[in-house]
Parts: structure tokens; C-alpha cells; sequence
């Protein structure tokens, strides 16, 4: 591992947290789906892509692996955040059922992506291990 680079343990640990997002995602929007009917329900979403593009990455020089982490690891909040801003309905209602039904679809979407992404992963690292073979 080329020093000052992201180890590969880091990737890991931002493939699962995408991931842990995007399991997330289908539960909130599933909720969001069941709770359509319900009089003054306020839609959530969940917050895991804009913490990535905020986190400001600082490359530091460093002589030895231990002298500086990356913390990929930490980067990322997974956040649930509630929008109280809209209301689609008379009765305070804010569920788009058409907008929830393509935030569902993309992230059936990502999620695929992100998993073959692990498993594309896993295989070129099995490869290594075993040599070819």
C-alpha cells in the first residue's frame, strides 16, 4: 500500500456503510410507502451521500503507516432526517407516492451497484490470495 493512500480496509469499511445506507434507505421509504393514508405523517429520508460530499479530504505526508489515518472509516454519517418543510395533501400529508416510488427504484439500483461492486472486490482479493488458481 502506497504510503498516504486509503488502505484497502478503509474501502471496506465505506463499500459496508454505503451499503448499511442504502438497506436503510428501502426500510425508510417502505415506511414512507405504508404511511401514505396516514393523516398528518411527515415523510423521511435518509442522509448518507451529502455528509461524503461535504467531508473536505486533506492528503498529509506521512513516513510510516501508523503516523496517519485516513478516516475513511468515519466519513459518511448515515443520518435519518424527517422533511417537515411540504405538504402534498389537506390532511398534512407529505408523501409522494410517485417520488417514493423512484427513490425506490433507484435504490434497488444502487444497491445492486454496490453489491457487485463487493463482490468484484472479494473476487480480485480471492484471486490474490490463491494465486491465479
Amino acid at each position: 500500500m502506497p504510503v498516504g493512500s486509503i488502505s484497502v480496509s478503509a474501502n471496506y469499511d465505506l463499500l459496508k456503510k454505503a451499503l448499511d445506507a442504502s438497506s436503510l434507505r428501502g426500510e425508510v421509504i417502505a415506511q414512507n410507502l405504508s404511511n401514505i393514508n396516514t393523516p398528518n405523517y411527515k415523510k423521511y429520508a435518509v442522509s448518507f451521500e451529502d455528509s461524503l460530499a461535504n467531508e473536505k479530504k486533506i492528503s498529509m505526508k506521512s513516513t510510516k503507516i501508523k503516523h496517519y489515518s485516513d478516516g475513511v472509516a468515519q466519513q459518511g454519517d448515515i443520518k435519518i432526517v424527517q422533511d417537515n418543510s411540504t405538504s402534498m395533501r389537506e390532511d398534512g400529508n407529505n408523501v409522494d407516492l410517485d417520488l417514493e416510488k423512484v427513490n425506490q427504484a433507484a435504490n434497488s439500483l444502487m444497491y445492486n451497484a454496490l453489491i457487485t461492486e463487493a463482490n468484484s472486490r472479494l473476487t480480485s482479493t480471492r484471486y490474490v490470495i490463491t494465486g491465479g488458481k
